[in-house]
């Protein structure tokens, strides 16, 4: 029982310290873009590495005369994401 109730007290503080955090900042949102960018590429890069690897698995178990595998497509090179301009502060009336 007071294991429940601890769990239950921590998850209620967790979640109202959660609740407290400030907006990121623009630059922390652009930081955070680029590390999404290069974990999605990462993946490509590892999705690709994984298709030569079973290729080359499957030339090896392949009977002659039964179609190769099929060929492996290269990601293409990294590009960063583009950070937004800011918009264009309007002119002051006067």
């Amino acid at each position: 029982m007071k294991k429940i109730i601890a769990f239950t007290f921590c998850a209620f503080t967790a979640t109202s310290v959660m609740a407290a955090l400030p907006p990121l900042t623009p630059e922390a949102k652009e930081a955070k873009a680029l590390a999404d960018a290069k974990t999605a590429y990462a993946g490509r890069v590892g999705a690709y590495q994984l298709c030569q690897a079973i290729n080359k698995v499957a030339d090896q178990y392949r009977v002659p005369g039964t179609p190769a595998p099929a060929a492996c497509t290269a990601p293409p090179p990294f590009v960063a994401p583009v950070a937004a301009a800011p918009a264009p502060a309007a002119p002051a009336a006067k």
